[in-house]
C-alpha cells in the first residue's frame, strides 16, 4: 500500500562538519548534489561582502580569508543561548542551522524539480531534550515541515538494511561524526527494531582529533605563539590539521604547511605520534561504548553486527579501537560520511509507505536520567539539599511512566518545591534544570505528607509531571516544553521574519564564488611565486566575471580549477 500524499518527505544529516540530504524514491536511497554537484555541503555559513548569505564550500574557505564573517561548529551549541557574531549580525545557532538546512531544501527542490516541505532530520542519540527541540525549531525556521528526528545511529541501520536482512539481530551502531560521538546498541525482533541502549559524548568528534594536531604543530613553531589567537592563523592551522589527519589515513607520515608574516612553518607527524596524541580521547570513546553495553545487559560476544557510521570512523586509529573492543572488523561496506543521510532517506520512506520497503516499527529509549531534587537526612537537625532522586532511568524504552515519593522534612511545611532535572550526577547543580512547581501541602509534622510525582515521558520527548498530595488527594501537573536556551513561540516567529528578510546568494553563481573564495585563501596561505601565480588567476578569472560571457567564464572557471588544484598538489579530475 502506498501513501495517497505524493509530497515528498527527504531525509537530511544536519551534521557538525558536513551536512548533506537523501530521498527514497523508485525503490532505494538516493542522495541529493548541492550546487556545486557535491553530497557534502560543509556546515559553514558566511555573508560576503554585499551581506549576502553564503552556506557550503564558499562559506568555509572563507573561514581563513574572512572569519569574522564566518561561523562553524554551531551545531555543538544547539539548545544553549550562545550566539556567533557575523560582521554586525548576530546569529543563534538554531538560526545557523537553519540556513544550512534551507540550503539543502533548495538543493532538494532543483533536484527533484517540486517544492519541499517534510523532512526528517537526524540527531545525535545522546542530544538531549532541549538540543532535540532546538533542531526542531532550527527546520522550521527554514520552512521545513519535520516529519520526525531520528537518532543518527538508528539511521544508520536503516541505511545498511539491517531491518530487512534477518528477522532477528543484535547490533551496535559505533557513530562518529565531526563534532559528536555515539553509541547505540538495537536489537530486531520479528518486525521491531528496538533500541536497547544509547551513550554517547556531544562533544567528542574529528574536530578534537584535529585539534590535537593543531596543538603540536604550535608546540613545533613556538615563534608563532603570540599570533596563536588571530583567527587568520587559527584556521589555516586547523585547515592543515584536517588535511594531515585525512592524510594519515593512508600514509604513515603527513606534513603540516603554512606561511605566516612572510615566513614559513612546518611540522611532520607520523601515525605513531598522532597515537600517542590521541590516547585520551580514545579512552573516551571507550567509556559511552562499555556503559551502553552494560545499560543493555548485552556482551560484546553476543553482537551479530558492528557498523561504522560518521566521516571519523575512516581513521585508522578509531577503526582499530573498535576491531580490539568487539574482536571483530566493523561492517563497512557504506560511506560512512552517506550513511545517516540515506537512513534518513529510508525513514522518509518508511512514513511515506512505499510499498517497497518492509513497515518496520521503531522503539527508542530515553537517552538521559530525569528526576528531581530532595534533600537527605543524616541526623538529628543535619539535612543536606540538593541530592538527585532519579524517576525515569537513562536507556528506559519510551513512552514510559514511572513514580517516586517525597515526604515533608519540617514540621508544618506549607509547600514542596518539586525542581526537575535531566542528567546523570548525584548532585543536581551537575545536572540540567527542566523545570520546577511549588506543591501547597496541609501542615502537619515533618514525614507525615507525602508526595507522589510521576513522570511521564513519550516519543517525541515531551515529559509530564504528575504530583499528587497523599492526604488529600489534590493533583498537579506541570509539562516541561520549553528549556531553558530554548526559542519559544513568539520568539521563533520573530527570527523566523529577521531570516527571511536576508539575501541568500544567488545559487547559480555559487559555483564561482566557491573557486574565488577559494583562491583568495590560496593567496592568503603562499608566499612568492606561487601567491603571484594565484592572484594573476584571481585577476583573469574576475576579469571573465565582469564580461559576463557564460561561455567564457566556463572555459575561465575550469582553467582556474585546474591550476588550483595543481598548486595545492590535487589530482586534476
Amino acid at each position: 500500500m502506498t501513501n495517497t500524499n505524493t509530497s515528498p518527505i527527504i531525509g537530511i544529516d544536519l551534521g557538525t562538519t558536513n551536512s548533506l540530504a537523501a530521498i527514497w524514491r523508485e525503490g532505494r536511497a538516493e542522495l541529493i548534489p548541492n550546487a556545486l554537484g557535491e553530497v557534502l555541503t560543509p556546515s559553514v555559513v558566511g555573508l560576503d561582502s554585499q551581506g549576502r548569505v553564503l552556506v557550503g564550500q564558499a562559506a568555509r574557505e572563507r573561514l581563513i580569508t574572512q572569519p569574522q564573517l564566518t561561523a562553524a561548529l554551531f551545531k555543538r551549541y544547539m539548545g544553549t543561548q550562545r550566539e556567533f557574531t557575523l560582521g554586525q549580525r548576530r546569529f543563534r545557532p538554531e538560526e545557523l542551522s537553519a540556513l544550512v538546512l534551507g540550503s539543502l531544501k533548495a538543493d532538494a527542490e532543483r533536484h527533484l524539480g517540486q517544492p519541499i516541505s517534510r523532512a526528517v532530520i537526524t540527531v545525535p542519540a545522546y542530544f538531549s531534550d532541549a538540543q532535540r527541540k532546538a533542531t526542531r525549531i532550527a527546520g522550521e525556521l527554514a520552512g521545513l515541515q519535520v516529519e520526525c528526528l531520528l537518532n543518527e545511529p538508528t539511521a544508520a541501520a536503516l541505511a545498511y538494511g539491517l531491518h530487512q536482512e534477518q528477522p532477528e539481530s543484535k547490533f551496535l551502531v559505533f557513530d562518529l561524526g565531526g563534532g559528536t560521538f555515539d553509541v547505540s546498541i538495537l536489537e530486531l525482533f520479528e518486525g521491531v527494531m528496538e533500541v536497547r541502549a544509547s551513550g554517547g559524548d556531544n562533544f567528542l568528534g574529528g574536530e578534537d582529533f584535529a585539534q590535537l594536531l593543531v596543538e603540536g604543530f604550535f608546540e613545533a613553531n613556538t615563534a608563532l605563539a603570540a599570533d596563536k589567537s588571530q583567527p587568520g592563523l587559527l584556521a589555516q592551522v586547523l585547515r592543515q590539521a584536517e588535511l594531515a589527519k585525512r592524510r594519515l589515513s593512508d600514509t604513515s607520515e603527513a606534513e603540516m604547511r603554512i606561511d605566516w608574516r612572510e615566513q614559513s612553518y612546518q611540522w611532520t607527524v607520523s601515525d605513531e605520534q598522532f597515537l600517542r596524541r590521541a590516547e585520551a580521547l580514545l579512552a573516551r570513546l571507550r567509556a559511552p561504548v562499555e556503559r551502553a553495553l552494560r545499560d543493555a545487559r548485552i556482551r560484546a560476544s553476543e553482537l551479530d553486527q558492528v557498523v561504522l557510521a560518521g566521516g571519523a570512523t575512516r581513521m585508522p586509529l578509531v577503526r582499530k579501537l573498535v576491531a580490539r573492543l568487539f574482536g571483530r572488523m566493523p561492517c563497512m561496506n557504506l560511506h560512512p560520511d552517506e550513511a545517516i543521510a540515506l537512513g534518513a532517506a529510508v525513514q522518509g520512506g518508511l512514513k511515506m509507505r512505499d510499498a517497497a520497503l518492509n513497515e518496520v516499527v521503531m522503539t527508542d529509549v530515553c537517552p538521559y536520567t530525569l528526576g528531581v531534587e530532595t534533600s537527605e537526612q543524616l541526623g538529628e537537625g543535619q539535612v543536606l539539599g540538593g541530592r538527585y532522586l532519579p524517576i525515569i532511568e537513562r536507556n528506559t524504552v519510551v513512552p514510559v511512566s514511572r513514580e517516586q515519593t517525597v515526604q515533608t522534612l519540617r514540621d508544618n511545611q506549607r509547600a514542596i518545591l518539586v525542581k526537575i532535572y535531566q542528567g546523570e550526577s548525584r548532585l543536581v547543580k551537575d545536572n540540567v534544570f527542566l523545570g520546577q512547581l511549588e506543591i501547597p501541602v496541609p501542615p502537619h509534622k515533618a514525614g507525615e505528607v507525602r508526595l507522589t510525582v510521576r513522570f511521564t515521558y513519550d516519543i517525541n520527548g515531551l515529559l509530564e509531571a504528575e504530583m499528587t498530595v497523599s492526604n488529600t488527594g489534590e493533583k498537579h501537573r506541570l509539562v516541561v516544553e520549553e528549556n531553558p536556551g530554548v526559542l519559544g513561540p513568539a520568539e521563533v516567529e520573530r527570527r523566523l521574519h529577521a531570516l527571511s528578510a536576508l539575501k541568500v546568494h544567488p545559487r547559480d553563481e555559487l559555483v564561482n564564488t566557491a573557486l574565488l573564495a577559494r583562491a583568495e585563501r590560496l593567496y592568503e596561505e603562499n608566499l612568492g611565486e606561487r601567491r603571484q601565480i594565484v592572484g594573476q588567476l584571481i585577476s583573469h578569472f574576475e576579469l571573465a566575471l565582469a564580461g559576463q560571457d557564460t561561455r567564457q567564464i566556463d572555459a575561465m572557471r575550469k582553467e582556474v580549477d585546474t591550476r588550483l588544484n595543481e598548486l595545492e598538489g590535487l589530482p586534476c579530475l
